[in-house]
């Protein structure tokens, strides 16, 4: 996925991964990654998401990175905040409150611009990406972050014979594949969702797995 496929999709509005209220999964398994208050958390491919919000209610400092500006400004005024917008090398950041949100390319950045950070959550993006660019994404990921992170990992699980990403399909094998350097991996919930889904139900699918993972640095 380019950046010119995201830039459309947000500029058409064709964002049904954006979702309406914040992650349940999050709510239910933030707290076992044990973060203080005044931490700083990563969230790549962050969009809108409201998941920032109560990541920041929590106590912590966001750090967000986000292709499509037009995501990162729809966040602020959906907040109603108004951001002060600096360049830094190759993005554009927005700042106000406990916010941070980086726009620009998520493989531009350093290991520097996120020393504070000791959390990571991702939620959307892992599956946002084709498998050739998810393995570059967690060796990045690992290559970047403090040596002592931990985060929280949401995937999706399909036949992807019977439908397309994204979203994709990332297995088990291969989440422990791609974070096998480096990370421990526990799965901590599995619930197949297909019921509810209608846009997966119309493919013929007979089952889609939303699986949570802890990821620990050793």
């Amino acid at each position: 996925m380019h950046e010119a496929f995201w830039q459309e999709r947000w500029a058409r509005e064709q964002i049904g991964f954006h979702q309406d209220q914040v992650n349940a999964y999050l709510l239910r398994h933030w707290s076992m990654l044990g973060i203080s208050q005044g931490q700083q958390v990563l969230v790549p491919l962050c969009g809108k998401s409201l998941d920032l919000a109560w990541l920041a209610r929590q106590g912590h400092a966001v750090l967000g990175v986000e292709l499509a500006e037009k995501a990162v400004q729809a966040f602020f005024h959906e907040q109603r905040l108004q951001p002060q917008v600096r360049e830094n090398g190759a993005f554009r950041v927005y700042t106000a409150g406990a916010f941070a949100l980086w726009c620009g390319d998520f493989f531009a950045l350093s290991a520097e611009d996120v020393a504070g950070c000791q959390a990571f959550y991702d939620r959307a993006a892992l599956i946002a990406l084709p498998v050739a660019m998810r393995e570059r994404y967690a060796a990045h990921l690992r290559s970047i972050l403090p040596a002592s992170c931990q985060g929280l990992l949401i995937t999706l699980q399909y036949d992807q014979s019977k439908m397309d990403g994204p979203p994709f399909s990332v297995s088990d094998v291969e989440v422990r594949e791609r974070f096998s350097q480096g990370w421990k991996v526990c799965e901590v919930q599995r619930e197949d969702v297909l019921a509810g889904e209608w846009k997966f139900i119309r493919h013929d699918l007979r089952a889609l797995d939303e699986v949570v993972y802890h990821l620990r640095s050793e």
